[in-house]
């Protein structure tokens, strides 16, 4: 089955899933499309070709994160606390990447939500950091959402396109994903 006819099966039954959201039977389903989705356009798709000579490293000296990026992409905003940094695609800048950190709250502030408290690591980076990899899509963007914590420092990823171009940026967003490192405080910048 070629992927555009299975996303336009996976868009059809992803409509019939979101009338049903209310039931717990479709959050399942949504689960298991979502993961179908990951699974095929991951084994199936090329990427973008980019050559590993084409690439930087984005370095955060603050929270001591890196990671790599195509060395064409322009930096489009860095916060002035240097907590992280926003990447765009020369092509769309609708295309882009956003990582960040921040200090976790003492446990005493925290307001863990349902779904933090009930997930499980689902991911683990090339570097061995296991963190929490999720896809959203709606229907005007997808993104891939990377969060890992490590010595009371939150750390987030993303990469994310328009919906309708997901699918050409997945295996190149995961790519990076993988790629992520958590710097020690010795090997800080």
């Amino acid at each position: 089955m070629k992927i555009s006819s299975y996303l336009a099966s996976s868009q059809l039954l992803w409509e019939r899933i979101q009338k049903d959201a209310g039931s717990k039977f479709s959050d399942l389903l949504k689960i298991l499309l979502l993961g179908m989705l990951i699974l095929v356009l991951g084994c199936s798709h090329q990427g973008h070709g980019l050559s590993s000579s084409s690439w930087k490293i984005y370095k955060n000296a603050r929270y001591g994160f890196e990671f790599p990026y195509p060395s064409n992409w322009k930096i489009q905003s860095q916060p002035n606390n240097a907590d992280g940094v926003v990447l765009v695609s020369p092509e769309d800048e609708s295309v882009e990447i956003r990582s960040w950190a921040a200090n976790q709250l003492p446990n005493s502030l925290q307001l863990e939500t349902k779904s933090q408290s009930n997930t499980n690591p689902n991911f683990q980076t090339l570097q061995g950091k296991k963190g929490i990899l999720v896809v959203e899509a709606t229907p005007e963007v997808n993104l891939i959402k990377l969060t890992l914590s490590h010595d009371k420092i939150d750390y987030t990823w993303q990469g994310q396109s328009p919906s309708q171009e997901f699918s050409d940026y997945y295996q190149f967003f995961y790519y990076i994903a993988q790629n992520y490192r958590i710097v020690t405080i010795g090997n800080r910048l």
